[in-house]
């Protein structure tokens, strides 16, 4: 279970995270509709090393926030702060959203593939708050482990995810367009409901804290 649990947590969590259309599942989509399959997929290698290390520093990273206590409550006050102006933003500030076809958007980039995916995942800095956060709440409910194997196994997880993800932004994006219009155009309420749900959540453990 040290190996198998970490890497089913790191797998889904991979593929809640990165399935909204994003810079990089876009331009892996256009790469792929105008220079062909083998170019988007060494697209796709480099930005997949990039989220490695990025998943192992989030970890590393929640591993001391997890032996902090004082540490963990800093952050869940910051988390509420941020969460609940995201809300607002989300639900009555952010405009909708339209899905580009990948036709249409320009990869100026003329250089090697697999460098261009770690620069434009290098500039994503979604991935280490957010898996701060999943090992963090996984470790409170006591499915994780911030021991050597769990980790590397949690890192897999998420790579592979990640590139379950990609491919089929890849192969199947234009199949998939006509869904994925409905769910960017309400995507800003999506992300606002989740937001929302942590807010209140970090409001509640923060309350909890200073009422014991």
């Amino acid at each position: 279970m040290s190996i198998v649990l970490p890497l089913i947590s790191g797998f889904f969590a991979a593929i809640i995270g990165i399935f909204p259309p994003g810079l990089i599942n876009m331009t892996a989509s256009k790469i792929s509709i105008k220079d062909g399959r083998k170019p988007a997929l060494s697209f796709v290698a480099g930005a997949l090393v990039v989220i490695l290390f990025q998943t192992y520093i989030s970890v590393i990273f929640a591993q001391y926030l997890d032996s902090h206590s004082e540490a963990i409550v800093l952050l869940r006050e910051i988390a509420l702060v941020v969460f609940s102006v995201l809300t607002v933003y989300f639900f009555f500030f952010a405009k909708k959203g339209t899905v580009k076809n990948p036709k249409q958007m320009k990869v100026k980039s003329k250089r090697s593939r697999f460098v261009m995916g770690m620069l434009i995942s290098a500039i994503n800095l979604f991935p280490i708050p957010y898996y701060v956060l999943i090992s963090v709440t996984l470790a409170s409910y006591k499915l994780f482990k911030f021991q050597e194997i769990p980790i590397y196994s949690f890192v897999f997880g998420v790579v592979l995810g990640s590139f379950a993800v990609f491919y089929l932004y890849v192969v199947f994006f234009e199949k998939m367009k006509s869904k994925t219009d409905f769910l960017i155009k309400n995507m800003n309420y999506f992300i606002g409901g989740i937001t929302g749900c942590i807010a209140i959540i970090s409001l509640i453990n923060v309350l909890l804290y200073y009422l014991r």
